[in-house]
C-alpha cells in the first residue's frame, strides 16, 4: 500500500495478528526505510538543533539517542523526531515518512534518505537474534548509537522503536539491506507489516503523527509535556506553548478500553452520560487484551477510570479510560 509515497507491505502471508503476537513473544523485522534521515554536520549542528527542536540535547551525549519535537509557530507538532548523537559534531535526525522537507527546510542539514534502508528489529528475543548476524549491533543498549562495521559496510545502531517491546532500529546502505534483511529472517526474525506495526504501537500507547500529533495539536495536549525542556532556553514555538501552559489545555489524549472485541475507530465520538467529550483519533483491535482499544482527545476533566461510552457507525461500545501504556513490554 501506499504510505507517505513509499511502497509499504500491510502484512506478510501469516497476517497482522500473528506478526503483533510475534512481536510481542520472540521479534518480527519491520522495514522502515520510509523513516527520513537528514544529516546535521559541523560545529554549528549542536546549536542549531537544540535552538530549533523542544528535548534538551545536553541531556544525553554523542552515542545516545532523544525523541523531541519540531514545532509550529502555534506551538502545534510539525513532527515528532528521534536524533541519533552519532559523533561530536554529527546527527542523524529521523522525522516521519511525509515529513522529511519542512525538518530539513528547520534545521538545515542533508537528505540522506535515499542512501540507506532501516531495518527495526524489534521483541524480546531481538537482540538475541541479531547477535547470530552481528553481536555489535545485538549490544547497542536501550537509546544508544553506535556505528558498527558488517562486512565491510558501516551501519548506524539506535537502540529505538516503535512497538513498546525492546530491540533496535539498523540503517544500513541501500546495497547490503537485503542481505542483511535475509540473514535476519534465516536467524528466526518475522516479518512484520504495516499493520502490525500500528496495532502494537497502539497497544504501547506511543501517538502517531497526522492522529495524536500534528497541526492543531500541542505536546500538552498529548500528554508529552516531558519532550519539552523549559530551561533551556529559546525554541521554535515556545511562547505559544507556554501561554497554553499557563492557560490550562483544552483537551487531553487519553486512552480506553471497550467492552467486546468490536474496535473503536479514528472520528468516533466519545459520550459520558450521552453528551460529547472528546473524539477518537486512532482505533483498532488489541491482539494481547482480546478487546478494543482506543487513543483520542478529550476533555481535560475526564479522568483515568471514567467510564463512557463511544459511538461506533451509531451503536453505543462502553468503555472505560485508562492509564497508558494499554500493554507493557513482555520483558
Amino acid at each position: 500500500m501506499d504510505f507517505g509515497g513509499w511502497e509499504m507491505p500491510l502484512a506478510y502471508p501469516e497476517g497482522t495478528i500473528a506478526e503483533h503476537l510475534a512481536c510481542r513473544h520472540s521479534a518480527v523485522a519491520f522495514d522502515v526505510s520510509h523513516l527520513g534521515t537528514v544529516r546535521v554536520e559541523g560545529p554549528e549542528a549542536f546549536d542549531r538543533l537544540q535552538d530549533t527542536l523542544t528535548n534538551d540535547l545536553r541531556r544525553i551525549a554523542p552515542g545516545r539517542a532523544q525523541y523531541t519535537h519540531l514545532l509550529a509557530d502555534d506551538g502545534s507538532v510539525v513532527d515528532d523526531i528521534i536524533v541519533w548523537w552519532i559523533d561530536d559534531q554529527c546527527f542523524d535526525v529521523m522525522p516521519n515518512a511525509a515529513n522529511t522537507k519542512p525538518v530539513v527546510d528547520a534545521i538545515g542539514g542533508r537528505d540522506v534518505t535515499a542512501e540507506r534502508a532501516v531495518i527495526a528489529v524489534q521483541g524480546p528475543r531481538a537482540r538475541e537474534m541479531v547477535a547470530t548476524v552481528s553481536r555489535e549491533a545485538a549490544e547497542v543498549d536501550h537509546f544508544g548509537v553506535r556505528r558498527v562495521d558488517w562486512r565491510g559496510a558501516l551501519l548506524v545502531v539506535a537502540g529505538t522503536g516503535y512497538t513498546g517491546e525492546d530491540g533496535i532500529e539498523i540503517a544500513a546502505p541501500v546495497d547490503v539491506a537485503p542481505t542483511l534483511w535475509e540473514e535476519l529472517a534465516d536467524a528466526g526474525v518475522v516479518p512484520a507489516g504495516l499493520g502490525a506495526r500500528d496495532t502494537l504501537r497502539l497497544e504501547a500507547g506511543l501517538p502517531l503523527h497526522g492522529h495524536e500529533l500534528g497541526a492543531g495539536i500541542t505536546p500538552l495536549q498529548a500528554g508529552l509535556g516531558w519532550v519539552v525542556s523549559w530551561d533551556k532556553g529559546p525554541f521554535l514555538g515556545r511562547d505559544a506553548l507556554e501561554a497554553e501552559r499557563a492557560a490550562g489545555i483544552s483537551r487531553r489524549l487519553r486512552g480506553i478500553v471497550t467492552e467486546g472485541r468490536r474496535p473503536p475507530r479514528e472520528g468516533s465520538t466519545v459520550l459520558v452520560d450521552g453528551s460529547e467529550v472528546g473524539r477518537v483519533t486512532s482505533g483498532n483491535f488489541s491482539p494481547v487484551l482480546g478487546t478494543g482499544i482506543a487513543l483520542g482527545f478529550v476533555d481535560p476533566s475526564l479522568h483515568i477510570g471514567a467510564d463512557v461510552s463511544i459511538d461506533v457507525r451509531g451503536r453505543p461500545v462502553l468503555g472505560r479510560v485508562v492509564k497508558l501504556p494499554f500493554v507493557t513490554k513482555s520483558s
